[in-house]
């Protein structure tokens, strides 16, 4: 036993000496993901403290689960994890096929020329800073704005879109499909440039419809591919972007636009209440993790044994 250790010992040095370089070549990403990822996770135990930044993590005093309760207590809980959940789920549902549908698209497209120009035209808006997109948003939409010249010109009188809550979840799906979804479609190209074309012309040889050979063909291809890709969004449900909802809100539509990141914000670096504010954002990943192993074990279940991990 122990001389097969030391062989085993052995050759893992001598693995190591050999491929020293692609070590070194990993390390510089290794030390950034210990350093801004791994190093900071220190700081969530101000979660379980009454932290004042004069005492320090380690001096301030230990709460346990008091802001945890404080938070599900609110009177504004329900609320702002419905908000979270609502904006997370929807958008899920409905951004989840799209890429797929455009990837499909695409791969009909014979002409190579006409292709990358298709595909230019749908990466554009990923490269558009989110603050644009935004000030886009608030210019079309405005009272005064293209779509509300439409608007009136049918019914009379403009919508009111950024101020209305009712308005503000599928104001910020639809343009997070339209930014997002043509960049997000790239892995399933990659993965249908590999199906042989000669499986499609047996296929339409054989009768095969378009469709036909696009269920038997292209989906069993990149379904491993969606498993993960689903898998991935589905575990981070409640991490919904921060910025865009940010920038969306008005006073007017925050019933529907307040949600957790927003309002950890808030609470943190306006209001200054840190702990609180850790430990709503520690809530909040606890539920990811809880998501992402829940959705990958349902996923491995349903798609024969594959899944992230």
């Amino acid at each position: 036993m122990v001389r097969r250790e030391r062989r085993s010992a052995g050759k893992g040095l001598e693995f190591l000496r050999k491929n020293y370089f692609l070590y070194i070549l990993l390390a510089p990403a290794l030390i950034l993901t210990l350093i801004f990822k791994y190093v900071p996770m220190y700081g969530a135990i101000i979660a379980f403290k009454d932290f004042s930044p004069i005492k320090g993590i380690l001096g301030s005093e230990w709460v346990g689960l008091k802001h945890f309760e404080k938070f599900l207590s609110s009177p504004n809980f329900d609320v702002i994890l419905m908000n979270t959940l609502k904006l997370s789920f929807f958008g899920l549902i409905f951004s989840f096929p799209v890429p797929i549908i455009l990837a499909l698209m695409l791969n009909q497209v014979r002409r190579a020329s006409v292709k990358k120009n298709i595909q230019l035209f749908l990466y554009a808006p990923n490269f558009i800073s989110v603050v644009v997109i935004v000030g886009m948003l608030f210019i079309f939409l405005s009272p005064t704005g293209p779509i509300n010249q439409f608007v009136i010109w049918i019914t009379g009188e403009p919508l009111m879109f950024m101020s209305k809550p009712e308005y503000f979840r599928w104001i910020y799906i639809l343009s997070d499909i339209w930014q997002g979804a043509g960049w997000a479609s790239i892995i399933y190209v990659a993965a249908l440039a590999n199906v042989d074309p000669e499986l499609h012309n047996a296929a339409s040889l054989d009768g095969a419809n378009l469709l036909q050979r696009i269920r038997n063909i292209d989906l069993p291809t990149i379904r491993p591919i969606m498993a993960i890709v689903f898998i991935l969004a589905a575990g981070g449900i409640m991490s919904i972007g921060f910025e865009k909802a940010y920038l969306m809100q008005t006073s007017m539509n925050l019933p529907a636009s307040e949600i957790i990141a927003t309002y950890v914000y808030k609470v943190g670096l306006q209001s200054g209440d840190y702990a609180y504010s850790a430990a709503v954002g520690l809530f909040n990943s606890v539920i990811n993790v809880i998501l992402l192993i829940s959705v990958n074990f349902i996923v491995k279940k349903l798609n024969e044994g594959e899944g992230l991990y």
